[in-house]
């Protein structure tokens, strides 16, 4: 049960105050513009002035710390996106590798250092019935939960456009259900503007937040030209309420990495260019 004490104080029930923020600087991986080894990306990352990766599972395992050792870069999450959105399938064998998806992405994680992996619980169409979703991702990710504690590692579900968990109240219940520590959330503040506020997630999700995703969106761009398009948005240029997003963490007494996700890039500027000029928009955005 979530009450209104707890939304005003965080997961924990106990009141917080603003404290120093304690926010380190990650790229989401997945993202990077442009054809480049491994080792290039970190370089270029590290350069730019990140502070961390987060890359995605099903690597090399051994190419990934290589990079990390040339660079001094931090892997503080993994994703597996890509993997569990097969949660929720209706096909056993396809359920199947995406748990297996899962796995590989706690054994990364641990391998790497990090302390959580980003997971995408399935989705939601006109095939897939919300009830089976919440149901078949539920039962797959128990599955997952022995290793999870056994590595030390959580798994941060994240808010994408799956058309599922669709509040925060239903989502930090989701969380919550599976009993255990290892289940957490990923949070992700550009996903909700097109529907919600995501001041208001953060409060009512409190510790249950591990990591962020730094995003843009513009309901002006998806009413112009579709939701899709609407994450094309420069950094301090979309609708997020920085400074009101910022307070709320604060307010939870979040500290740990925020992790860029950029969805536009000027045309004409170069790789590097674009990524010092992300790290200034997020220092920016982070001092709010």
């Amino acid at each position: 049960m979530i009450n209104d004490q707890e939304v005003a104080n965080g997961a924990d029930g106990k009141a917080v105050s603003p404290k120093k923020r304690e926010l380190k600087k990650g790229y989401f991986l997945n993202t990077f513009p442009g054809k480049f080894s491994l080792l290039e990306k970190f370089k270029m990352l590290k350069e730019a002035g990140f502070e961390g990766v987060e890359a995605p599972s099903h690597l090399d395992q051994e190419e990934v710390l290589k990079a990390c050792e040339e660079t001094g870069l931090k892997l503080p999450t993994v994703s597996c996106g890509a993997h569990s959105r097969m949660l929720s399938s209706g096909n056993p064998e396809q359920r199947k590798k995406g748990l297996d998806g899962v796995m590989q992405a706690l054994h990364d994680a641990k391998r790497y250092g990090a302390s959580s992996i980003l997971v995408v619980p399935g989705t939601v169409d006109e095939r897939m019935t919300y009830a089976d979703a919440y149901t078949r991702t539920q039962d797959e990710l128990r599955k997952a939960i022995p290793l999870a504690e056994e590595l030390g590692v959580k798994m941060g579900f994240e808010n994408t456009w799956n058309h599922f968990l669709l509040s925060p109240m239903e989502s930090a219940r989701y969380v919550d259900e599976f009993k255990s520590s290892a289940a957490a959330w990923h949070f992700d503040v550009g996903n909700i503007i097109g529907f919600g506020y995501p001041e208001q997630w953060i409060r009512i999700l409190g510790k249950r937040i591990q990591k962020l995703h730094i995003k843009e969106y513009s309901r002006k761009k998806q009413d112009a030209v579709g939701v899709r398009k609407a994450w094309a948005v420069e950094y301090l240029e979309g609708d997020n309420d920085w400074p009101t997003v910022m307070k709320a963490l604060d307010e939870i007494g979040y500290s740990g990495w925020a992790v860029a996700e950029p969805a536009w890039r000027p045309e004409g500027v170069s790789v590097e260019k674009r990524l010092k000029t992300i790290v200034e928009k997020m220092e920016k955005i982070l001092a709010c």
